[in-house]
């Protein structure tokens, strides 16, 4: 009797593990993309040191956003993780529910921003209760090309995001 209560037991333990398992590797399955990675290969990123010389006068940021020089499809429907900067765009109570991801401080709302290959709009079914505009994150969660336009900048890619987490490496 005590052998057949622990084959039993045994066997819901792997029925359990191989139901959970795969959710809990999905979970933690992502490709890390940095900011250059969705660029078009023959492009390079703007300097961190050019990134503060830019003019700034009356005109609206969002004019003086430079062109794109077109985006990458090769993570299209992919689970990504992103590092980045959160400008928000919609709130449900105190956290953020949309915003653009962009790849420094100050993009889109003291500087000019960033072409839209260097943009990504990030939804989120739960606000995240964010520390302000100079709080890194990581934002993983399924990413594709959009063609997104806003009031601060046009933007060239989307992620549905299922974590959003202070940045570490």
């Amino acid at each position: 009797m005590v052998s057949t209560r622990i084959q039993r037991r045994t066997v819901l333990a792997s029925i359990v593990a191989a139901t959970l398992m795969p959710r809990i590797a999905h979970a933690e399955a992502f490709i890390d993309l940095d900011w250059q990675d969705l660029l078009p290969e023959s492009e390079t990123i703007i300097p961190n040191v050019l990134r503060g010389l830019i003019e700034h006068d009356d005109a609206p940021l969002s004019s003086q956003q430079p062109a794109s020089s077109g985006v990458r499809t090769d993570w299209n429907g992919q689970i990504v993780r992103l590092p980045g900067f959160i400008v928000p765009i919609d709130y449900r109570g105190t956290g953020v529910t949309a915003f653009i991801l962009v790849p420094y401080v100050g993009a889109c709302v003291h500087v000019p921003p960033p072409p839209a290959n260097q943009l990504v709009f990030v939804t989120t079914e739960k606000p995240y209760e964010s520390a302000g505009l100079f709080e890194p994150v990581n934002v993983i969660g399924m990413f594709g090309v959009s063609s997104i336009s806003t009031h601060l900048a046009d933007i060239g890619y989307a992620l549905s995001a299922d974590k959003i987490e202070p940045y570490r490496t």
